[in-house]
């Protein structure tokens, strides 16, 4: 097993393991020297019992003898006799040389060793030339037997005093292995002693002094301390919980302070977010610039705690800044800096080079602030992007100094009112735009109606005077009808036209507003119309429903000028893609052909009018065959250009 770096440099893994070690061996110790004692034991005891067996064999081979001798054909006794002295050789041999695997063993006393080898001597010139004897010759062995009787006795007396130094040995041997018994036992409850006090010393110690401690500081005690008594992972736990302590009670000192300190800065920065939202909410509710500059120029009076202030912006082409709103300023001195040029004052640094103009404001001969009893002075530019648009003045009665964070919301504030300005400007150009891009389409719509047919009607005119001056009367009637037809065609076209240009859709209802526009030409022109709805989807917006009813409005126009219909059917189906359908049985035209003239503009301001709302505009038509113009919404493009 690998021990790492630390542990072996006496930290408590090595401590721990040196001491389970230490344990082991003594228990290892203990545990073979009484596994050694107790084979010692066990192979004694085979002995014994190898050697009372030999005793019994002896007395069976005195009394085999003599009855062979007796019975010297009794081939049965000789047998057993030759079978018996075998076994007894054998046993001999077993105690002589032993056998682990039994095990039996003599004792390792050189006296036994010594008593066993008599024994063994005794039955090889003693004892067995006389068995052999009576084996050889068994009638004539009655003296044999008599002889073998006789000594039988103090062989088996020198075989029990074996047995008797064994017993003694074995009585021996038990003592050491009950001793050895008993130092396991104290060794084990002395050891387990020793192993739960080394584990208090090591570890329960420590831990509780670093449970007690961190319980202090719990208790908010940041002067708890532990003793350090060890160079091991506890000590350096030790030394690491003193210098957290220290740490902690160090911070604890000052976050009464600190806390303070954050508090005030979370508050100044509370209210720096509440005055930029209540800037950015002001700002864009502003209806045009002079009350955007008002309501900006109270949110920053608020916010600096200046007695007085103005908002001046800079005039296009010259540069020079006017006001636009003043607050807590004296009539005179608004008076005299109601246009002021950029390089005149501190205002005109402010607004030339981009940044904030803080200064005293100095008595000297031009000064109106300084006249007006004004000490201190602040100018921040109002900008949108990288163009200046002006700048707000702060007056204080003294001079006032502003950190960076001040300087920084100032400036921010500068930004919003700018992008305001800016936005209020592209609201009034989109409006600007918005009524001349309506007011083109009227001229090509009453290019296209009126100023034909009244270009119509001069040129009847003109016919007629010819016709009355020649005395033509039947020519002039006529020319008199077409000129009533004319008039009424103008006529038509003019409500046509009130009628094309007051559409409204009321709450996205495009249904209505459709089932409404063909009611209302229907009563007008006489000619037959129908609406068929399919499909469901989200509405689009109504600046694009406008756009919608305006193109088929043209349409139906067109289908009553020009193509003589006398039944329109107009199609609306819903989904991801609006397809409006305006279908009419009129006389139609070529649809491949072009007006080389361009004098009607009427597809072309449908078209003009589909592409402004992102749609695509189709007519399909053959001479004789109807008219069909299919206009294409999708609900997606309409929502992302809203």
């Amino acid at each position: 097993m690998e021990i790492p770096a630390r542990a072996r440099r006496g930290g408590i893994a090595t401590k721990l393991i040196g001491i389970a070690l230490t344990f082991l061996v003594v228990a290892l110790a203990a545990i073979g020297m009484t596994l050694l004692q107790s084979w010692k034991l066990e192979g004694a005891a085979a002995a014994i019992n190898d050697m009372g067996s030999a005793r019994m064999r002896s007395y069976r081979i005195a009394l085999l003898g003599s009855e062979l001798a007796r019975a010297p054909r009794d081939a049965a006794i000789a047998a057993e006799l030759r079978a018996v002295v075998q076994d007894f050789e054998s046993t001999l041999d077993g105690v002589r040389q032993g056998d682990p695997a039994r095990p039996i063993a003599l004792p390792t006393d050189s006296a036994i060793a010594a008593a066993v080898a008599t024994i063994a001597n005794r039955w090889q010139h003693d004892f067995r030339p006389v068995v052999d004897g009576i084996l050889a010759d068994p009638a004539g062995s009655e003296g044999r037997a008599a002889i073998l009787r006789r000594k039988v006795d103090g062989f088996v007396a020198a075989i029990d005093d074996v047995v008797d130094a064994i017993e003694h040995d074995n009585a021996s041997v038990t003592s050491w292995l009950r001793s050895f018994q008993l130092i396991l036992v104290a060794g084990a409850v002395l050891g387990t002693v020793a192993l739960i006090y080394l584990m208090y010393l090591l570890v329960v110690r420590p831990v509780t002094a670093l449970q007690h401690g961190i319980g202090r500081l719990a208790a908010e005690d940041f002067s708890a301390r532990v003793p350090v008594e060890s160079d091991d992972e506890f000590g350096a736990l030790g030394r690491a919980f003193n210098t957290m302590a220290d740490h902690l009670q160090g911070v604890y000192a000052t976050l009464e302070s600190k806390i303070a300190e954050k508090t005030r800065s979370l508050e100044s920065r509370n209210r720096e977010l509440t005055t930029l939202f209540d800037a950015t909410t002001a700002l864009n509710e502003a209806p045009d610039i002079q009350a955007l500059c008002g309501v900006s120029l109270k949110l920053i009076l608020s916010a600096s705690g200046a007695p007085g202030g103005a908002v001046r912006l800079r005039a296009a082409g010259s540069g020079d800044l006017h006001i636009h709103a003043t607050d807590g300023l004296s009539p005179e001195l608004v008076r005299a800096e109601t246009c002021e040029h950029a390089r005149d004052c501190a205002c005109g640094r402010a607004a030339e080079h981009d940044q904030p103009v803080v200064e005293p404001v100095a008595e000297e001969p031009g000064r109106h602030c300084a006249a007006a009893g004004y000490r201190g002075m602040a100018a921040f530019p109002i900008r949108h992007e990288r163009q200046v648009l002006g700048v707000f003045n702060l007056y204080f009665a003294e001079p006032r100094l502003f950190s960076a964070r001040e300087q920084r919301l100032f400036v921010a504030l500068g930004q919003q009112i700018g992008a305001a300005l800016q936005a209020l400007r592209l609201r009034s150009v989109e409006r600007e735009m918005a009524v001349s891009d309506e007011r083109n389409l009227l001229a090509r719509e009453l290019h296209d109606s009126i100023a034909q047919s009244l270009a119509f009607l001069n040129l009847q005119t003109q016919m007629l005077d010819d016709s009355l001056r020649s005395g033509r009367v039947g020519e002039a009637r006529a020319e008199v009808g077409r000129i009533r037809e004319g008039v009424q065609e103008s006529y038509d076209d003019v409500r046509e036209l009130l009628t094309h240009f007051r559409l409204r859709v009321a709450d996205s209802d495009l249904a209505g507003a459709l089932k409404q526009s063909l009611v209302r030409f229907e009563a007008q022109t006489g000619i037959r119309t129908e609406l068929v709805e399919s499909g469901g989807g989200i509405e689009p917006p109504p600046e694009a429903l406008v756009q919608v009813l305006h193109v088929i409005q043209e349409a139906l126009s067109n289908a009553r000028k020009h193509a003589h219909a006398r039944t329109i059917t107009v199609s609306l189906e819903r989904g991801p893609m609006y397809r409006f359908t305006v279908r009419d049985d009129g006389c139609g035209f070529d649809a491949s052909l072009r007006d080389p003239s361009g004098s009607h503009v009427g597809l072309a301001i449908m078209r003009e009018r589909a592409h402004r709302i992102g749609a695509t505009l189709e007519v399909r038509s053959t001479a004789g065959g109807g008219t069909r113009v299919v206009l294409s919404l999708p609900v997606a493009t309409t929502e992302a250009a809203a």
